[in-house]
């Protein structure tokens, strides 16, 4: 089966040759990726090398942690990608984005205000988790409607820690 996944707006062709090998452009991979314990922690071996990342569904695709960077990655087969395209189908780039927490964790500081206008890559939250900081960055332009959480506060994963509009 192919895929079209795009991470944080640039598209990769993925085929998923059977269950320990992937296809990315020209180049065959040998993978192994499981959960860790059942969380959202993911073991992944590939090509002999071992990472481990955060991977969580959110409502705009998925969001990934690995080595202490987000990233927004969007999975959609061909045909759901040529369907979309012949429907005029975009990413909104209005309306309200919740930013989740993407693990548990302590809010470190966030450098933003509310009514505070932000770019796309912006670091809207620091989050440590498992003795790391992890930047969790704008997806979009927008304007900080609300702030939910606060600095030194306790978050779960899948909380709201502010919203973009």
């Amino acid at each position: 089966m192919r895929y079209v996944t795009t991470i944080d707006g640039k598209e990769y062709e993925i085929e998923v040759v059977d269950d320990r090998h992937v296809r990315i452009g020209d180049r065959l991979l040998t993978v192994d990726f499981e959960s860790v314990s059942g969380q959202p922690v993911f073991s992944l071996i590939l090509d002999g090398k071992s990472h481990e990342s955060f991977v969580y569904q959110s409502d705009e695709g998925w969001q990934v942690l690995l080595y202490g960077r987000q990233f927004q990655v969007k999975v959609e087969d061909e045909r759901e990608k040529r369907l979309r395209a012949a429907a005029g189908g975009g990413v909104a780039e209005g309306g309200e984005f919740h930013l989740k927490a993407p693990m548990p964790g302590l809010v470190v500081a966030i450098p933003v205000s509310e009514g505070q206008e932000v770019k796309k890559g912006q670091v809207l939250v620091i989050l440590e988790s498992m003795k790391m900081q992890n930047e969790l960055k704008s997806p979009r332009d927008g304007v900080v409607a609300h702030i939910k959480a606060k600095a030194g506060e306790s978050v779960e994963q899948k909380q709201i820690l502010l919203n973009l509009q």
